[in-house]
């Protein structure tokens, strides 16, 4: 069997993981995730800790799968994950207007990014965006569709970066 699968996944203090027929839920302090249950894999929770099975060998791919998202699942709802963004450029600036995100990025006309429900998007200055939220997944395809809006350029390294993110730049043409 799959090394991931075999390994417990840790339920930490204030986390519940419920087993339906086909959907497990996991709820905590910073909200609630559900995931449809994979055929063939078994969820079981004994004494704090999540164990999972597979009927067949070829269910196995499936539970580690299945063990590493409710891993992160559990995490998000104790500690929840976020994604530092930053804006490089001059004129290049962010700000929330309401429940949205207004970035000021170059264009002719400012982009209003309205994000969606469980991602919390904060500002501490007018060139750091904080994306944070409950699941994985939702918060690193926020924080990529922002980044989509204007990537950062090879040249001059203008554009929205991920904080931990190097830009390699380029030499310049010659004359």
């Amino acid at each position: 069997m799959s090394r991931v699968a075999k390994k417990p996944v840790a339920l930490v203090k204030g986390v519940e993981l419920s087993v339906q027929a086909d959907v497990i839920s996991v709820k905590g302090p910073k909200g609630a995730l559900s995931i449809a249950k994979p055929a063939g894999v078994d969820v079981k929770v004994e004494d704090g800790h999540a164990l999972l099975s597979a009927d067949t060998p070829q269910q196995v791919p499936m539970a580690g799968t299945l063990r590493a998202i409710l891993a992160n699942m559990v995490h998000g709802v104790s500690a929840g994950f976020e994604r530092k963004l930053e804006l490089v450029g001059v004129g290049y600036r962010a700000a929330m207007q309401g429940s949205d995100l207004n970035l000021s990025l170059g264009y002719s006309h400012p982009v209003l990014f309205a994000p969606p429900a469980g991602i919390t998007i904060t500002t501490p200055t007018q060139t750091e965006i904080l994306v944070a939220g409950a699941d994985k997944q939702l918060v690193g395809e926020v924080a990529a569709k922002i980044r989509g809006y204007r990537p950062p350029e090879p040249y001059k390294g203008k554009g929205v970066k991920y904080s931990d993110e190097t830009i390699i730049r380029k030499e310049a043409k010659k004359a």
